[in-house]
């Protein structure tokens, strides 16, 4: 077993080479996808479910029941759908964050003061006016403790995609490195991706407690 220090000069050297980055901006590039996609429906979903309350009260537990589902049974589906690629990566990606953003967004919507609700009414705003005008700003701070919930399920299954159903990107990287016994390659990626992980998860924390902290 190689020392932590053995592994942090392994992965300077590994990210000095062409091959690596082209691993990483092939993730990146799917990860952002799968986490927009996301992102656009499970707000989309969310918010018409936590305004349309009877809708919302028939759907959620149908929700809560699919998300329960281990998403690796899924895994074959997917295959057979996007075939190995990106765009199977980025389903199973999706996959992972989609649910979870809906359910944040759906009780936030619900949690939203009615008086605010019935103003806009006054003021007879369409379905997109309340959203964006009302229900968003007002749910703002649980809506995004959803978004860095998401964010970070988006990229566990962006990476688990990737390990199984793709020949490009850092979870590829990690699977063919396990195959061949690499134990650099594979202490390295775990490494830096625990490293990007980590600070990005650390920044959404700070900013999810501002948020809470001026409601």
């Amino acid at each position: 077993m190689r020392s932590p220090w053995d592994t942090v000069r392994y992965a300077r050297r590994m990210m000095g080479t062409d091959s690596f980055w082209i691993h990483f901006w092939e993730s990146v590039r799917a990860f952002a996808t799968a986490l927009a996609i996301a992102v656009s429906v499970g707000l989309f979903v969310g918010i018409w479910l936590g305004f349309h309350r009877l809708s919302g009260r028939v759907m959620e537990p149908m929700l809560v029941a699919i998300y329960s589902i281990p998403k690796i049974t899924l895994y074959p589906i997917v295959l057979l759908a996007f075939g190995i690629g990106m765009s199977a990566k980025i389903a199973f990606g999706a996959i992972h964050g989609v649910i979870p953003i809906a359910l944040f967004t759906i009780n936030a919507v619900r949690n939203v003061r009615i008086v605010l609700i019935k103003t806009g009414r006054v003021h007879k705003l369409t379905m997109t006016e309340m959203a964006r005008w009302v229900l968003f700003p007002a749910a703002m701070p649980e809506i995004f403790t959803g978004f860095r919930v998401g964010f970070s399920l988006t990229l566990i299954g962006t990476l688990l995609g990737e390990m199984f159903a793709a020949q490009r990107g850092l979870g590829y990287l990690l699977m063919t490195a396990i195959g061949l016994h690499n134990v650099d390659v594979i202490m390295a990626v775990t490494f830096l991706l625990v490293l990007c992980a980590a600070s990005v998860s650390t920044a959404l924390l700070a900013i999810d407690h501002r948020l809470h902290r001026r409601v």
